[in-house]
């Protein structure tokens, strides 16, 4: 689903819908409280947020695998694999599975690191560890109570912070702010800050600032007329980048996060892109949902988390993970 519009607002909608998200959320609190989750053998870090939708949780969580990588450790990616119908424990190849069987971030996951799909992360955690696996990396599950954390990061947007403050179905909040930074060690502060969530936040919680960064593909549609389109949570952002980076955004069309492409979908998207003379652009999660000879057709935008302080999070992860 695309976030509607109220929640970023304090209106007569959202205030109608409060008490459905109170019991939300009294749902999700007595759900975490009686949890008794399983304490893996080797670290566990989750990448989570309190709200519905895309923060950047999957570019961090592909940021500190390469970091632990890089450090000699053998890290492994664990998630849902929304939008797959692949209940899972199952190691994901992306040359073999495909978005209807994992979903579109577990496909992304898999070119780099080893990855597992699991509705309940805790039945992957054991065969990912027999599989050589020394760290393991929830992306996503904050609200997932089956397997233990070692080291829990929020990851907050810093334009869209938490919305109106209510949760789903009356804003985007998963839960309360406070019971969600209560089990974290961490926040992520993502992009700009113009909430001042940084010092609203930092007197709770350690906040690490992180951005994401272009790929070197944004050059050649500098200057350029193209037709973008993008299927993830928050596609206004994707649309803000493309303008800001210098191209010539003449169509844009935004589809809800994880949404399943049909051929006939970008076949429409691709007419109007010649009969515009436009590129049509997306972003690298849509181009893993597209037909293969349908993505050659299309330019992709990647990106990466960059940090602003590598020595916080170093430090962080060497506390938790020794």
């Amino acid at each position: 689903m695309r976030a509607p519009d109220f929640w970023w607002d304090d209106n007569g909608i959202a205030r109608l819908l409060e008490p459905l998200g109170l019991i939300y959320g009294a749902i999700t609190a007595r759900r975490m409280a009686r949890a008794k989750p399983y304490r893996a053998t080797k670290p566990v870090i989750c990448v989570g947020n309190l709200t519905v939708g895309g923060s950047g949780k999957t570019p961090i969580a592909a940021s500190i695998a390469a970091r632990l990588a890089d450090q000699g450790r053998t890290p492994a990616i664990l998630l849902r694999g929304y939008g797959g119908n692949l209940a899972g424990p199952v190691k994901v190849s992306a040359h073999t599975h495909t978005v209807d069987g994992v979903g579109d971030e577990a496909l992304l996951h898999a070119r780099r690191v080893p990855t597992w799909v699991a509705h309940k992360r805790a039945l992957a955690a054991p065969l990912a560890i027999a599989d050589g696996a020394d760290v393991l990396i929830m992306d996503d599950g904050h609200q997932h109570a089956s397997l233990a954390k070692d080291l829990s990061l929020v990851v907050v947007d810093g334009a869209s912070g938490f919305g109106n403050g209510r949760m789903v179905p009356a804003g985007p909040l998963r839960e309360t702010v406070s019971n969600g930074l209560a089990r974290a060690d961490a926040v992520v502060l993502m992009g700009d800050d113009p909430r001042n969530l940084a010092n609203r936040l930092g007197d709770r919680l350690p906040v690490l600032r992180a951005r994401l960064a272009l790929g070197p593909e944004w050059r050649a549609l500098r200057g350029q007329k193209v037709v973008a389109f993008a299927g993830i949570g928050g596609p206004d952002r994707f649309l803000n980048t493309l303008q800001a980076v210098g191209a010539r955004v003449v169509a844009f069309h935004p589809f809800a996060d994880h949404y399943g492409y049909a051929a006939a979908d970008i076949e429409s998207l691709l007419d109007e892109a010649y009969n515009l003379n436009a590129l049509p652009v997306t972003t690298v999660k849509d181009a893993v949902r597209l037909d293969p000879d349908q993505r050659q057709q299309v330019n992709v935008l990647t990106v990466t988390a960059e940090w602003e302080n590598t020595y916080a999070l170093d430090k962080l992860l060497e506390k938790k993970l020794g």
